[in-house]
């Protein structure tokens, strides 16, 4: 049987109540650096992009610094990340347009945020969430595994998914329930081997194939 929206409010009630106040773990001190950390982050871990990120944004914490320090420069900084050469020349374009366009400032629009080079549909869904507070819910592959693995909001591609989800998920949880569900699918419902026996929501949980022990 689908889940019931009591068995779904239950679930985000408990995740709320282990974690009051989740956020994302990509280290950043304004909308601009949060927006660089998140296209940096593709296909990278967040520990990876922080470790960049630390020396990148004493040097560059705005889009006129980084264009500053030019293609070989911003290289330097990121290229320990996987598609740095890729990543840097989108990030030097989309600091372009910031200037251009929004006064050196991040918009706070999807069509806006998506009109940036290297901004997708999932970084736009991050910095409305995490930088301006919109209910936003940016579906990657650990959203996407706990939604169809426990129920939640299963969909056959992440569209879906996040489709589901924006219905699905309480509006007193909406805002923060993209931090939890990534949170709990990258520490607990890891892909290989889900942490089923201290799971704080297993009795909710439909996955069928649960480990019996950690």
């Amino acid at each position: 049987m689908p889940m019931t929206p009591e068995q779904r409010r239950e679930i985000f009630r408990r995740l709320r109540a282990a974690d009051p106040a989740p956020r994302t773990e990509l280290v950043h001190a304004s909308p601009f650096e949060l927006l660089v950390s998140v296209v940096l982050s593709a296909q990278a871990t967040d520990k990876s992009v922080n470790l960049a990120t630390v020396e990148l944004f004493k040097a560059a914490g705005t889009p006129g610094a980084m264009i500053a320090l030019g293609r070989k420069g911003l290289e330097r900084h990121i290229r320990r990340i996987g598609l740095y050469r890729t990543k840097a020349k989108n990030l030097l374009a989309a600091c372009r347009l910031l200037i251009q366009r929004h006064h050196g400032e991040v918009p706070r629009t999807r069509e806006e945020l998506e009109a940036l080079p290297g901004v997708g549909r999932k970084t736009a869904n991050v910095i409305l969430n995490t930088a301006f507070g919109q209910p936003t819910i940016a579906v990657d592959t650990h959203i996407f595994r706990v939604s169809n693995r426990t129920g939640i909001a299963p969909g056959k591609d992440v569209r879906a998914v996040e489709e589901k989800l924006l219905k699905a998920v309480p509006g007193e949880f909406k805002h923060d329930a993209h931090h939890w569900l990534i949170l709990h699918g990258r520490y607990v419902c890891q892909a290989r081997k889900p942490k089923c026996p201290g799971c704080m929501i297993n009795d909710l949980c439909e996955y069928r194939s649960k480990t019996v022990k950690d």
